[in-house]
């Protein structure tokens, strides 16, 4: 596995240099971004009986192909992924899906019915829109939930103190047990905000200075995770209000420009309609705990963005973000097994939901999960950041 590891990170770095990736440095790292994750998943999907050679074929298939659909792919592989997770927590937490789970020791996940099914043959999901209905789930424990879900899948996560040797560290993502490279390990939870709503997000303008769990798509979506927490312990009506806790400086003196910065600037109020059942008791909920690698340490994971079809109604409760206002819905037209943007509004139109997922770029076991925040260099980082890579910290805030 580690040869393959090799040959993946070599190709992308002679695909790097091809005439076919974009010459605006942020848009080449997005292509070489991409590009990994294209390799990565298409050789999870083969599964693990995929051999050196299908690793071979996949990277010559990466330099032939456009990057359209090399996203298209990508998206195809994270939503199979996804798609086989939310049925494992049916099975463990629905009281209907497991009746015959005691005569069979099939690990696969039951077929599910598609999305245009749901939406065409059942009733939206708030009958009545002030009291929701959340659907009866078993009274299981977080942890419960968890350990089924390894033994299931093979894998869970775990939070516990970091490895990382700073003070700064914490606690720590960890995986228990085995995932093969490619494999989604994480959602980033929270509440999603487009361009258009940043003035919403807690704390604005200066949205990260009591705030480490935001993220920034490439898109410009952004991601708050901090409402999220831990979780919980059932399954809800999850609004992704949260108010953060004001801490105020008193060694640093306010002048009249900061004071009018403030008025001007200030956060506006609303929670956006954001109203969603989700369950709260999910496992895979925490890719905002995920650390940054400390010197001579390699990241394990990466980002990768995930348009989640809104119609997909019993996948909802396990994709743990509520959009503010109408952020991160995005019209989408499903052909065959792919989504593609569309600006019609014919019965095949349906709305996505702009999340990220974290993705193995190896074979992991029992081990903390590493991300490269690639923090930008325009402004004064931290004293544990240490840079990954300084040039693709650049070329992503180009």
């Amino acid at each position: 596995m580690a040869s393959l590891f090799n040959k993946f990170q070599q190709a992308v770095g002679v695909l790097a240099k091809s005439t076919t990736f974009a010459k605006n440095p942020r848009q080449l790292q997005f292509e070489a971004d991409i590009n990994k994750l294209f390799m990565y998943t298409s050789y999870n999907r083969l599964g693990r009986e995929a051999e050196e050679t299908d690793a071979e074929e996949i990277i010559e298939m990466a330099g032939k192909t456009s990057l359209s659909e090399q996203q298209k792919q990508v998206q195809e592989n994270i939503h199979y992924q996804v798609e086989n997770f939310c049925s494992l927590m049916d099975r463990i937490l629905l009281p209907d899906v497991d009746k015959n789970e005691s005569g069979s020791q099939s690990t696969s996940p039951p077929r599910r019915q598609s999305g245009l099914t749901f939406a065409i043959g059942r009733n939206n999901a708030f009958p009545n829109a002030d009291k929701p209905l959340v659907p009866e789930t078993k009274p299981l424990k977080f942890d419960e939930v968890s350990q089924r879900l390894m033994d299931q899948m093979g894998y869970t996560l775990e939070i516990k103190p970091s490895v990382i040797p700073h003070k700064d560290a914490g606690q720590g993502c960890f995986i228990k047990g085995e995932a093969d490279v490619g494999t989604v390990l994480a959602f980033y939870p929270g509440v999603i905000y487009s361009p258009a709503f940043y003035r919403y997000i807690p704390g604005y303008p200066k949205v990260d200075s009591q705030n480490s769990y935001l993220i920034t798509r490439y898109d410009g979506t952004v991601i708050n995770a901090q409402p999220w927490g831990l979780g919980g312990e059932s399954r809800e009506v999850w609004t992704g209000s949260y108010t953060p806790p004001v801490i105020a400086n008193t060694k640093t003196a306010e002048n009249g420009s900061d004071r009018l910065w403030k008025v001007l600037s200030k956060p506006l109020q609303g929670s956006g309609k954001a109203k969603e059942i989700l369950e709260r008791r999910n496992p895979l909920a925490f890719g905002h705990l995920a650390n940054h690698p400390a010197k001579e340490m390699i990241p394990n994971v990466m980002i990768c963005p995930y348009d989640f079809p809104l119609m997909e109604k019993d996948m909802r409760p396990y994709i743990p973000n509520v959009s503010f206002g109408d952020s991160g819905e995005v019209k989408m037209k499903r052909f065959g097994t792919f989504w593609f943007k569309t600006g019609s509004n014919n019965e095949l139109d349906a709305p996505v939901l702009k999340t990220l997922v974290l993705v193995a770029t190896r074979a992991l076991c029992d081990e903390e999960l590493l991300l490269n925040y690639r923090l930008s260099n325009s402004k004064r980082r931290l004293d544990w950041y240490t840079p990954v890579n300084e040039e693709e910290d650049r070329r992503r805030w180009s």
